[in-house]
Order: structure tokens, then sequence, then C-alpha cells
């Protein structure tokens, strides 16, 4: 299990890590946006939570057209955020509490603020200042279609002119898979690797534990920059998930980003305790994901595959299993998430629908303390998204005024819907701005019934979401079942193994753990020989049935998961 010992190596492989969104999080001067005083005033809250780490989103220098993720420059602070004094103060106060420190970093591309986007007004195509960024001569007669048919992700598309001192198109084109202020960098050029092996060092050197890879599978783009069949039918693409090596775009996951990790991983190796990498890696399959954890390259992935599995019981022992195989091939722990700063709250993500489409929220927030709990049980470590551990619900009525999502106004607003997620959280429901900072004040605005959500309201309420959160976590540490470990599956009761997931976790020395999940409509009685004392359940509709012949079995409610303490058996 993971410790308090800041000094190990290996505390990456099953640590719980709560990613912290600066601007969201905590605000202490008052103007609206969070920042890292407001994150320091607070870790006393994720200390008992029971993380191991936080991850911060990104808070270096930035214009933020895309919240940070377009970087102006990686070895400063954005002073709307705080200082490089700040961030040291930070990590100290962090590993006092016994919390480590993981940042962003954000290769694929920069800020076209960024000093080394600005020298192409002042340059020459194929001067080293243009070797920088991924830049094509214009396709036709006068170079005015953009070099092939990349689409940027978030709509229309991938390529822009590049500008000369005057401000006039020329008839060169960048390629920004995002945003049109977020120029690709082109990772075949040395002096881009340097770059980055420097910036690695500048702030693991500060005391950094780590960094979570932005876009990892992004950066290498295939040679020759061939166009892409954006026709390809959906039964196709989704047959290709199986296929180990089947085609996919040209600018994602190709085999060239395997030794720039393998670089960044002896850069990680020279320090101790050992730095350590985290990649956002959305690739085909597990086999594929597997790849970028290999003992010489990135310590973990995000698993998004299991993600995407929603509730359902069937895609998520199918994701389970995959992913623990093809890791342990690898010898890699597994890295689960169920929200981030990119994806709807799982809350309302797993919340069934009625006919008019509107998210039943209430059984959405028992889904999804059903679902944290069962995944907490899984072998490996796992991710936080902050406001999930109060059950915060997706804000999916923002006025588009105060949108700032990029993919939202690139796609007329049909997409681009990030912002929701994104919400400052609820601390004290009885002060504006609910306690995010000491004025009204608010980037984004807050729902008014937020206040039955906040820190202060859920504190000592024992069915509180926060209250299961921080059981859970101080459960999982103290239990040598859980974390990295054995796993295998338990043949539940009932035709369909899917409706109801349990697994069981034997560690070496210690007691198991069984941890069960029911997601069918009706509740389950579990086999006597599992025995009936809980540890922890999602919800209180859980009870030990009296059995006149035999011995005692647990009925679990559904929609709802338990951890039990399995019984010890004769030799």
């Amino acid at each position: 299990m993971s410790t308090h010992d800041m000094t190990a190596d290996d505390w990456w492989r099953d640590a719980v890590v709560y990613q912290v969104y600066p601007r969201s999080f905590a605000d202490s001067d008052g103007d609206g946006i969070g920042d890292i005083p407001g994150l320091i005033d607070r870790l006393d809250y994720l200390a008992d939570l029971g993380v191991d780490a936080i991850w911060a989103s990104p808070f270096y220098t930035s214009p933020l057209h895309d919240g940070g993720y377009d970087v102006a420059d990686y070895r400063s602070v954005d002073p709307r955020l705080g200082t490089l004094a700040d961030v040291d103060r930070l990590i100290e106060q962090a590993h006092a509490r016994g919390i480590r420190v993981i940042m962003d970093i954000v290769p694929n591309h920069t800020s076209s603020e960024h000093a080394w986007f600005q020298e192409l007004a002042t340059t020459e195509p194929g001067s080293p200042e243009w070797d920088r960024f991924v830049i094509r001569e214009g396709r036709g007669p006068d170079r005015e279609e953009p070099p092939n048919n990349w689409r940027s992700v978030f709509h229309g598309r991938g390529w822009s002119h590049v500008r000369d001192g005057a401000g006039e198109p020329t008839g060169y084109w960048y390629l920004h898979l995002f945003d049109t202020t977020q120029p690709d960098l082109n990772w075949e050029n040395p002096e881009v690797r340097a770059e980055f092996v420097d910036i690695l060092r500048f702030w693991f050197d500060r005391g950094i534990d780590g960094f979570r890879i932005d876009v990892a599978h992004g950066l290498v783009k295939e040679e020759g920059l061939p166009d892409f069949d954006y026709t390809v039918p959906d039964d196709q693409k989704h047959q290709a998930m199986f296929d180990e090596d089947s085609a996919h775009a040209p600018f994602w996951d190709q085999d060239g980003v395997h030794e720039i990790y393998r670089e960044w991983r002896r850069v990680a190796n020279e320090y101790s305790p050992t730095r350590i990498f985290c990649g956002e890696t959305w690739v085909p399959n597990p086999v594929r994901l597997a790849r970028y954890q290999r003992p010489d390259e990135l310590h973990t992935s995000f698993n998004f595959d299991y993600l995407q599995a929603g509730w359902d019981g069937k895609a998520m022992r199918m994701s389970v299993d995959e992913t623990v195989a093809n890791h342990a091939a690898v010898e890699a722990p597994p890295t689960w998430v169920l929200s981030n700063h990119d994806v709807i709250r799982h809350r309302t993500r797993l919340a069934p629908v009625d006919a008019h489409g509107d998210p039943d929220l209430e059984r959405g927030l028992r889904r999804a303390r059903a679902a944290t709990l069962f995944t907490l049980a899984l072998p490996g470590s796992m991710y936080l998204y902050q406001g999930e551990e109060l059950g915060l619900p997706e804000v999916t009525d923002l006025d588009p005024a105060v949108r700032q999502d990029p993919a939202w106004h690139r796609s007329g607003g049909t997409d681009g819907l990030r912002d929701g997620c994104r919400v400052p959280l609820p601390w004290s429901g009885a002060v504006p701005s609910f306690g995010f900072g000491p004025t009204a004040n608010s980037w984004l605005p807050q729902p008014a019934d937020w206040a039955d959500l906040s820190v202060e309201a859920e504190t000592g309420v024992e069915d509180s979401t926060l209250e299961l959160y921080r059981r859970a976590l101080h459960l999982r540490r103290a239990e040598t079942a859980l974390g990295e470990g054995p796993f295998a599956w338990l043949d539940g009761p009932g035709d369909d193994p899917t409706d109801l997931l349990a697994a069981v976790r034997t560690p070496d020395d210690g007691l198991s753990v069984i941890s069960v999940l029911n997601l069918a409509d009706a509740p389950a009685v579990l086999p006597a020989e599992w025995g009936t004392e809980v540890l922890l359940a999602s919800s209180d509709d859980v009870a030990v049935l009296d059995v006149h012949e035999g011995p005692a079995a647990l009925a679990v409610g559904s929609e709802t998961a338990v951890w039990l303490r399995r019984p010890m058996t004769e030799p």
C-alpha cells in the first residue's frame, strides 16, 4: 500500500492522486480565479481526505485561450495564479503533510504567444526558428490550401497561415491539432527535445515529484504528413480497437514517441526519490496503451477505456481484464480514473436519462458513489478529480456568454462543454461564492443549489459523499489487500455475471477483501461464503439476512458497492 514515506521510490504504483484545476479550486485574493496560495490554504483538507499526491493542471504563464494548456513560458507562473516562490512553498508544505506534487507538462504544442512562435514573424522559412514547429507550404497554385486534410480536435481544419511581420498571411501553414493559438511543436527537431529535457530538470530541481503529460500520444506525426481518411465507418473503427497494430490517425500514437519517453525516463531516474510520469494517452486498445508503460518509459497512463465503459458491467469487466493483463506483461500497474477536467463529471455521465433526455442525478450520484468505491478496490493507482468527493454534478446550463472552452466557440456551440466540469468548488454555503474566495467573484458562475454540496455542509455528515471518500481512502491505505497486488474475479449469483461484479484482493500477508458492485436494478443476495463483515458500503442499502437454516448472507441493494472482509477458512 502507498504510505507517507516520502523517500519511497514505488509510492506511485498504488497511489490515490487528487487532480486540482487551480483556477477553480480556491481563490486567495478575491479576483474570482483560483490560485496557488489558495491551494496551499486547503492542503489540510486534502491531507484529511487521505490522498497521496496532488496533480495540478497548468499554472504556467498563459493567455488562457485553453485554460492554461496554451503555455507561453514553461519556467514561470502566471501572475494571476501566483509566483515561483508560491510553488516552492506549495511543494514544501505539501511534502510536510506527506503529499507529493505532480505538475502538468504540455509538450505537444505551445501558446502562439510563446517567444519561439513570435519569432516566426521576424525570420524566414527554412530557418532554425521555423523548424521548431510543424510548418509546411500550402497546396495549390497560390499555396492557398492547407498542406493536408487534418482537422483540429476543437473542430475546423488543423492548419492556419503563418503570418509575416505585418500580420499578412504567407504561403506557409502551421499545424494546430487543437486551437489556432496552440501551434504543434516539431519533435523531430533536437532543439525541441533538448528544451523539454531542460524544462523537466528545472522543475525536478525545485522538488516537483512528477509530471502528468498532456496529449502524451500526440508528439510525433507520421512521416510525410499523409491525409487521413475521416470516412472510415464506425464499425471498422471499433474493430480497429482490438487490432494490436491497426492503422490509426497519422497524428496519434506513432511509434517514434516512445524514444522521447525513454529519454525522459533517464532524466527522472537521475533523481532520488525517482520522479514519475503519468501519460494522458488516448490509444486504440489496451495493448498499445501498455507499451507506454514499459520499464524504461512512462510509469503510468490513464486508462480511458475504463472511463468510457460507463454503467455497463460487461464493458467494465472486459476493460479491467485487458488492462490488468496487458500492464502485467510490462510489469506496470494500471491507473484508473472516472472524471477529470476534460470529461463530463461521472455523477452526470452515469445517470440514467428519462424520456426527455434529462439525467436522474439522484441515481447518478448513487451510481457514481458505487463506481468509485469499486474502482478504488482495483489493483493499481487511481486519480480523483476535484469536487467528485462532494458528489458535484456537471453544470449543463452555463450561459454561452461565460463559456471559455475553445471547442465551444469553434463548433458554433455544438461541442466543447468542458466548462461544465470546471466550475469553482463550493467550500461553504453561507458566504459569497460558497467560500471559493473572500468575495462573490467566480470566473464561472456556481449553481445556487451547491450550498448543500459544499465541504462545510458535508463534513461530519455520516452518509455524505465527502465522508464516504474519506473513509474509503483511509481504509484503502490501512488494508494491505487493497492497492497493488493479487486480483481475481468471483462468480456471483444470478444468470448474468455482469449484473454483479465481484473480486477478491488477497495480500501476501493479512486478510482478504472482497469488493462487490451490484449494477442491477434489484437487490442481490451474496453467497454465504463471502461473509457478512462489511468494511464499507456506498449506500445504506445493505443488510444481513436472517436465515433459519445455514449461514447468514448479505443482501446488497441495486446500484450499490460494498467492501467485505473475506472470512478466514480452515487450512
